[in-house]
């Protein structure tokens, strides 16, 4: 199964939105708050060059923003390898 990160801020309703979209897709995450850890807001840019969130990853494959589409393509192609 695909593994999927999403980046928040406490603040974020994007992020919100994202989270309870993974969640009624029964699609499990693990919560990465890059105001609460600066360090992981630091490997974000360097790896994404983007500062903006939510930014979900799975499996190394990244969705900027809230874009339920682009999230259920990239959820589909990791798990039908």
């Amino acid at each position: 199964m695909a593994q999927v990160t999403v980046y928040t801020t406490t603040t974020c309703p994007y992020c919100v939105m994202a989270k309870n979209f993974l969640r009624a897709q029964g699609i499990p995450f693990k919560e990465v708050n890059v105001e609460l850890d600066p360090e992981a807001a630091r490997r974000l840019v360097e790896t994404t060059g983007q500062m903006g969130v939510p930014q979900i990853e799975i499996n190394g494959r990244w969705v900027l923003g809230y874009d339920p589409d682009a999230i259920m393509a990239l959820w589909n192609q990791a798990n039908h390898r």
